[in-house]
């Protein structure tokens, strides 16, 4: 990955950017909404003009200093093709080297049409039930709404459960911080988290076989601490990316609600 978040031309530290400032008004949620509708139609047409296929639902989520994008119904005819002759290893090494070469458009387009200025694009993808995750890193300060957190959850125990879960798979995080992003969409964002041996196969250019192995690793983690408990409702999906190259893992926890 080409940055962590907030290393940019001006450098913030995720855990010291807490309280910075609120962004009220009908004005501002009728922008981020214009913002999220842009950003939607963009991206569809982007994975539709290079993957065959774009997906048949994009819903954006801008929570400064991230904007989350979950993809549903993402699974071309020929990527149908190779999942059935479980060939899903070689599927997602392609649509992660695909989203590579997208990163720098991505950046670039986003800043035009919606004034974002994005740092870093993380990915991730369920190709059993055909959705995937865009995660951008904003160079913006954190906004008050993205702190904000439901009644009735421990944020000192999800913390602990997330440690918990990360020493199983990893070790515990440098740092953790936990941001419910919506009433579905929860970020887990954890610094200090590589292990002596995969720094070592980072090195030496074993980054993508890392990802393949520690994603379903990870996932697996969260039902061995029983995060559905701590966090009040059960799981969908999980996705989870990674900044090898600054020690950082992102995890979007996607929940079941109550319509």
């Amino acid at each position: 990955m080409e940055q962590g978040i907030f290393r940019s031309s001006r450098p913030k530290k995720i855990f010291e950017v807490l309280m910075a400032h609120c962004i009220q008004g009908d004005g501002f949620m009728e922008s981020n909404q214009k913002k999220a509708a842009d950003v939607g139609r963009y991206v569809s047409s982007l994975l539709r003009d290079h993957f065959g296929k774009g997906p048949a639902s994009v819903h954006v989520l801008i929570k400064p200093p991230f904007a989350f994008i979950h993809l549903r119904d993402f699974l071309s005819p020929m990527e149908r093709i190779l999942l059935k002759q479980q060939e899903s290893k070689r599927l997602l090494e392609l649509r992660d080297l695909l989203m590579d070469e997208l990163r720098p458009q991505i950046k670039l387009n986003l800043w035009k049409l919606a004034g974002l200025d994005v740092t870093d694009v993380f990915a991730d993808w369920n190709l059993e039930a055909e959705t995937g995750m865009i995660l951008c890193i904003l160079d913006e300060e954190t906004a008050q709404e993205t702190l904000a957190w439901p009644e009735g959850v421990s944020h000192e125990e999800v913390i602990k459960t997330i440690n918990r879960a990360s020493m199983k798979v990893e070790k515990r995080p440098g740092s953790t911080a936990v941001y419910w992003l919506n009433e579905r969409t929860v970020l887990v964002v954890r610094e200090k988290i590589l292990v002596e041996i995969e720094k070592e196969l980072i090195a030496n250019g074993f980054t993508e076989p890392l990802k393949i192995a520690k994603r379903p690793l990870e996932r697996r983690s969260l039902e061995l601490v029983d995060m559905e408990t701590v966090l009040h409702h059960p799981i969908r999906e999980v996705f989870v990316d990674w900044d090898f190259s600054g020690d950082t893992g992102y995890m979007v926890i996607m929940l079941e609600t109550q319509n």
